[in-house]
């Protein structure tokens, strides 16, 4: 078989990225970075940072990131207690979000987020989609719970462990 043709039965690869998940990582995992006017910037960089490492290092074929949407779940509706001991997002963090937003949308790559529903909630739904389209799926995450989306065409990267 020549390499053309194997090349033209090479699906194509969409990286799904759990934004949400990742801007807390960024958070919690960096020490607090201000800009001149005193805004809060570690949440903002390292999930740039990580989001510009994919680009560079994996060139995808496609990309979505996606987010959570403020208020309660599905989740919330059928088990009352979810996420209650959870603390109250930082306000050092939740003022870096709309910077992070526009970040992704300046780059031109599209962002999902639906009121009721997770980011990881979206990313299920839209692998299933996009593996029955002819795609390999990469969902990129540190959330173990995503294991279970595992298939021959899609799996999971996390760049923080590589």
């Amino acid at each position: 078989m020549s390499e053309t043709s194997l090349q033209s039965n090479k699906r194509p690869t969409l990286y799904l990225i759990d934004g949400s998940a990742y801007i807390y990582r960024a958070f919690f995992a960096l020490p607090a970075l201000n800009n001149s006017k005193g805004l809060q910037t570690n949440a903002v960089y390292g999930f740039m940072t990580t989001l510009l490492k994919i680009i560079r290092e994996h060139r995808p074929d496609g990309l979505v990131v996606a987010f959570d949407e403020k208020g309660p779940t599905l989740r919330h509706e059928e088990f009352k207690e979810y996420k209650a001991q959870r603390p109250p997002m930082p306000d050092g963090m939740k003022a870096q979000i709309p910077y992070i937003h526009r970040a992704v949308e300046a780059l031109n790559i599209p962002a999902v987020k639906q009121v009721g529903y997770e980011a990881d909630d979206l990313i299920g739904t839209l692998a299933r989609q996009a593996e029955q389209a002819g795609h390999d799926v990469v969902i990129v995450t540190g959330d173990k719970d995503m294991l279970r989306l595992i298939t021959p065409h899609v799996r999971i990267y996390d760049p923080v462990k590589d």
